[in-house]
């Protein structure tokens, strides 16, 4: 079991400027120095974050595994094709959503992925992880396409309000893990996981193997690093003072 860092939202970040800082290549090769065994960029159709330079040279510079998040157009299979990251996870994409609202529609999106999608992966050598809600049809479906991994969504988990419904997801997403590990696939998660709750999810939830999380790391070193930037910057101007007229 692996952490995965999702910098989508450093490039987000990035493009509020558009000044060229943060970098989020510079962020991918933090996280891997710090521990992470690999990298998650979603490159979207409005490239409303990462951008196709961005993917590029993470591509060049990542040394752990490299995920590349698409949705399945014919635009984003040819850009991954020829870049060939370790994965290439498949989710469900709308401009009109601010991030990822649920896992794939599998039972729509069934004969595409079969006749048109999963055959360009396998000719570029490219395996492939589908992001899935934690429902053992769709499990079933995405072992019937033959790709090598599903991604549990886990959104629904992390916004749970109740007790209640934090063990009923809690309960899918065990139930999910399982069939998909019976089927041979491997188990991936990710999606509004976060400090608070990704203890009790990695209790219950087996066979696990990479958790992909962002938004909530890049919280989290804005609040543990913005009191360590203020006091550097503030010792500074203290220092400058003295001899300031």
């Amino acid at each position: 079991m692996e952490l995965l860092v999702n910098i989508d939202h450093i490039a987000t970040l990035r493009n509020a400027r558009d000044e060229g800082v943060p970098d989020p290549v510079h962020g991918a090769r933090v996280s891997e120095e710090a521990g992470a065994a690999g990298i998650v960029f979603h490159l979207r159709e409005d490239r409303r974050h990462i951008r196709d330079a961005d993917a590029w040279r993470l591509k060049e510079t990542v040394t752990g595994t490299l995920v590349f998040e698409m949705a399945a157009t014919d635009e984003m299979i040819a850009i991954c094709t020829r870049m060939k990251p370790q994965v290439a996870t498949l989710v469900p994409e709308s401009r009109q959503e601010r991030t990822t609202e649920g896992g794939l529609p599998m039972a729509r999106v069934f004969d595409d992925y079969r006749d048109r999608v999963v055959p360009r992966f396998r000719e570029a050598g490219i395996p492939i992880s589908l992001f899935v809600n934690p429902d053992p049809h769709d499990i079933e479906r995405a072992a019937r396409l033959g790709v090598e991994a599903v991604e549990l969504h886990t959104g629904t988990y992390a916004q749970a309000v109740t007790e209640t419904d934090r063990q009923r997801e809690l309960d899918r997403l065990r139930e999910a893990a399982v069939s998909a590990h019976q089927a041979g696939l491997i188990v991936n998660a990710g999606h509004g996981l976060d400090f608070s709750n990704i203890r009790p999810f990695l209790a219950e939830v087996p066979y696990l193997h990479d958790i992909s999380i962002g938004h909530a790391l890049i919280t989290d070193a804005l609040w543990n690093g913005l009191a360590h930037s203020v006091r550097r910057m503030a010792d500074i101007l203290a220092k400058a003072r003295a001899f300031h007229p």
